[in-house]
């Protein structure tokens, strides 16, 4: 589940967002933003996503 930049929509992964929080002290769902940055300082290129519908779910893959 990938956020936008807002952390409030698209609506599920906002809720998904909001339940890690509460389940876990650093649970989260990241944005790209964030998974771009954490990628780059693990020596990544880049980082892609694309929207897996019609799940409200996200591919994402670390680019060499």
């Amino acid at each position: 589940m990938v956020p936008n930049e807002d952390r409030v929509s698209p609506p599920f992964p906002a809720m998904f967002s909001y339940m890690m929080l509460g389940s876990t002290p650093a649970g989260d769902a990241y944005t790209t933003s964030e998974l771009t940055d954490m990628g780059k300082r693990a020596g990544f290129g880049g980082v892609s996503t694309k929207p897996a519908e019609p799940t409200p779910e996200t591919l994402i893959w670390f680019e060499m």
